[in-house]
């Protein structure tokens, strides 16, 4: 299984501000700690706001700060919702089809996997993913 992109800038963004509570960010900024694309940035944090989870100031001074707090963002909710297709073959996609299918053993194993890794996702918030507060911080080139 491997996410997109855009699930990781979403995951990148969302730990940014997480570390930076108390200030405003700019996508430029965020962009730039990690090395990414601020125009891909832009279409994240816009699917993020429509979320929730990022709140966006506008005007002189605006930026970007969490839209709600971090423990009540879900690692799990944030991929369902930046994932177009969890489904890590096609036959565990809706209205797939396949001659084995009534029997088969390797689309019951992928999809028990899939439920155990979202699970695992489910449990996990961002708040969980900043623990290491300071050393991320400073990984990102943020004062502590």
């Amino acid at each position: 299984m491997r996410l997109t992109t855009f699930s990781d800038y979403t995951l990148r963004t969302l730990m940014y501000l997480a570390l930076r509570p108390e200030a405003l960010c700019t996508i430029d900024e965020i962009a730039a700690a990690y090395g990414i694309s601020a125009n891909h940035l832009t279409k994240v944090v816009h699917q993020a706001a429509v979320a929730g989870e990022v709140a966006t100031v506008r005007g002189q001074g605006g930026g970007l700060r969490l839209g709600r707090a971090a423990e009540t963002i879900g690692v799990g909710v944030v991929l369902r919702r930046t994932e177009p297709d969890l489904a890590i073959v096609p036959c565990l996609g809706a209205g797939a089809a396949c001659c084995l299918q009534p029997e088969c053993v390797l689309q019951s194993a992928l999809g028990e996997a899939l439920a155990a890794f979202m699970a695992v996702m489910d449990r996990v918030t961002l708040a969980d993913l900043v623990k290491p507060r300071m050393a991320l911080a400073g990984l990102l080139g943020l004062a502590a």
